[in-house]
Protein backbone atom coordinates (compact mmCIF):
# COMPACT_ATOMS: atom_id res chain seq x y z
CA UNK A 1 0.00 0.00 0.00
CA UNK A 2 1.07 3.41 -1.16
CA UNK A 3 1.74 6.32 2.03
CA UNK A 4 -1.64 7.87 0.42
CA UNK A 5 -3.74 4.65 0.55
CA UNK A 6 -2.57 4.34 4.24
CA UNK A 7 -3.67 8.00 4.67
CA UNK A 8 -6.99 7.17 3.47
CA UNK A 9 -7.40 4.40 5.04
CA UNK A 10 -6.86 6.25 8.59
CA UNK A 11 -9.67 8.83 7.61
CA UNK A 12 -11.82 6.44 6.40
CA UNK A 13 -11.72 4.31 9.61
CA UNK A 14 -11.54 7.55 11.90
CA UNK A 15 -14.83 9.42 10.23
CA UNK A 16 -16.54 5.63 11.31
CA UNK A 17 -16.04 6.16 14.98
CA UNK A 18 -18.07 8.48 16.66
CA UNK A 19 -16.29 11.76 18.30
CA UNK A 20 -16.93 12.16 21.57
CA UNK A 21 -16.45 15.08 23.93
CA UNK A 22 -15.90 14.94 27.47
CA UNK A 23 -17.66 16.93 30.25
CA UNK A 24 -15.27 19.65 30.91
CA UNK A 25 -14.68 20.40 26.84
CA UNK A 26 -18.61 20.35 26.66
CA UNK A 27 -19.20 22.91 29.77
CA UNK A 28 -16.42 25.31 28.04
CA UNK A 29 -17.86 24.80 24.02
CA UNK A 30 -21.19 25.82 25.37
CA UNK A 31 -20.59 28.53 28.33
CA UNK A 32 -22.31 25.93 30.55
CA UNK A 33 -21.63 24.79 34.41
CA UNK A 34 -21.19 20.74 34.78
CA UNK A 35 -24.11 20.96 36.99
CA UNK A 36 -26.53 22.11 34.43
CA UNK A 37 -25.19 19.31 32.31
CA UNK A 38 -25.67 16.83 35.01
CA UNK A 39 -28.77 18.25 35.23
CA UNK A 40 -30.04 17.96 31.96
CA UNK A 41 -28.82 14.26 31.93
CA UNK A 42 -30.73 14.20 35.29
CA UNK A 43 -33.81 15.19 33.45
CA UNK A 44 -33.17 13.12 30.13
CA UNK A 45 -32.56 15.90 28.11
CA UNK A 46 -28.99 14.11 27.30
CA UNK A 47 -27.79 10.95 27.33
CA UNK A 48 -24.13 11.11 27.69
CA UNK A 49 -21.95 7.28 27.55
CA UNK A 50 -20.08 6.24 30.39
CA UNK A 51 -17.05 5.26 31.08
CA UNK A 52 -16.27 4.68 34.17
CA UNK A 53 -17.17 8.18 36.10
CA UNK A 54 -16.38 10.16 32.82
CA UNK A 55 -19.23 11.04 30.75
CA UNK A 56 -18.98 11.22 26.62
CA UNK A 57 -21.33 13.26 25.04
CA UNK A 58 -21.67 12.36 21.17
CA UNK A 59 -22.73 14.23 18.26
CA UNK A 60 -26.58 13.92 19.15
CA UNK A 61 -25.92 15.41 22.62
CA UNK A 62 -23.97 18.11 21.21
CA UNK A 63 -26.75 18.62 19.11
CA UNK A 64 -29.67 18.65 21.47
CA UNK A 65 -27.75 20.48 23.92
CA UNK A 66 -27.79 23.15 21.40
CA UNK A 67 -31.59 22.87 21.27
CA UNK A 68 -32.00 22.78 25.01
CA UNK A 69 -29.82 26.47 25.31
CA UNK A 70 -31.97 27.50 22.14
CA UNK A 71 -35.21 26.89 23.87
CA UNK A 72 -34.21 28.21 27.30
CA UNK A 73 -33.18 31.15 25.55
CA UNK A 74 -36.57 31.73 23.92
CA UNK A 75 -38.40 31.15 27.13
CA UNK A 76 -39.65 27.42 27.01
CA UNK A 77 -39.79 25.73 29.81
CA UNK A 78 -37.01 22.45 30.05
CA UNK A 79 -40.53 19.84 30.25
CA UNK A 80 -41.05 21.54 26.40
CA UNK A 81 -38.16 21.54 25.17
CA UNK A 82 -37.77 17.63 26.30
CA UNK A 83 -41.36 17.21 24.45
CA UNK A 84 -40.38 18.89 21.88
CA UNK A 85 -36.86 16.93 21.27
CA UNK A 86 -38.52 13.11 22.48
CA UNK A 87 -40.83 13.29 19.17
CA UNK A 88 -37.93 13.37 17.12
CA UNK A 89 -37.78 10.50 14.50
CA UNK A 90 -34.35 10.49 12.36
CA UNK A 91 -36.08 7.77 10.09
CA UNK A 92 -39.43 9.80 9.74
CA UNK A 93 -40.85 12.83 8.48
CA UNK A 94 -41.78 14.33 11.79
CA UNK A 95 -45.18 15.99 10.89
CA UNK A 96 -46.02 15.74 14.83
CA UNK A 97 -42.68 17.55 16.18
CA UNK A 98 -43.03 20.46 13.75
CA UNK A 99 -46.61 20.65 14.67
CA UNK A 100 -45.71 20.98 18.20
CA UNK A 101 -42.81 23.16 17.94
CA UNK A 102 -45.50 25.48 15.73
CA UNK A 103 -47.89 25.74 18.22
CA UNK A 104 -45.44 26.21 21.25
CA UNK A 105 -43.47 28.69 19.50
CA UNK A 106 -46.25 30.32 18.18
CA UNK A 107 -47.94 30.46 22.05
CA UNK A 108 -44.40 31.71 23.26
CA UNK A 109 -44.12 34.32 20.64
CA UNK A 110 -47.22 35.92 21.86
CA UNK A 111 -46.39 35.59 25.38
CA UNK A 112 -43.07 37.21 24.72
CA UNK A 113 -44.50 40.14 22.90
CA UNK A 114 -46.92 41.23 25.21
CA UNK A 115 -43.80 41.43 27.70
CA UNK A 116 -41.84 43.43 25.24
CA UNK A 117 -44.77 45.86 24.97
CA UNK A 118 -45.12 45.89 28.91
CA UNK A 119 -41.45 46.80 29.09
CA UNK A 120 -41.88 49.20 26.01
CA UNK A 121 -43.97 51.34 28.63
CA UNK A 122 -42.43 50.79 31.41
CA UNK A 123 -39.27 52.41 29.68
CA UNK A 124 -41.32 55.09 28.78
CA UNK A 125 -42.92 55.86 31.73
CA UNK A 126 -39.29 55.31 33.41
CA UNK A 127 -37.69 58.13 30.69
CA UNK A 128 -40.82 60.31 31.21
CA UNK A 129 -39.58 60.58 35.16
CA UNK A 130 -35.77 60.54 34.45
CA UNK A 131 -36.82 64.11 31.98
CA UNK A 132 -39.12 65.33 34.83
CA UNK A 133 -36.41 64.48 37.69
CA UNK A 134 -33.85 66.51 35.45
CA UNK A 135 -36.03 69.10 34.90
CA UNK A 136 -36.73 69.70 38.50
CA UNK A 137 -33.05 69.69 38.96
CA UNK A 138 -32.27 71.78 36.51
CA UNK A 139 -34.71 74.54 38.15
CA UNK A 140 -33.57 73.91 41.66
CA UNK A 141 -30.18 73.67 40.76
CA UNK A 142 -29.32 75.54 37.36
CA UNK A 143 -25.97 74.52 35.68
CA UNK A 144 -23.10 76.82 36.48
CA UNK A 145 -21.81 78.46 33.14
CA UNK A 146 -18.00 79.13 32.96
CA UNK A 147 -17.37 82.73 32.58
Amino acid sequence: MTETTHAAARAASKSDVEEFTRIGEMAKSFDVTLRALRFYEDRGLIHPRREGTTRLYSHRDRARLKLILLGRRVGFSLREVKQMMDLYDPKGSNTRQLKLVLEKSQRQLGRLETRRAALDEAIGELKDIMENARGRLEAVQPLRRAG
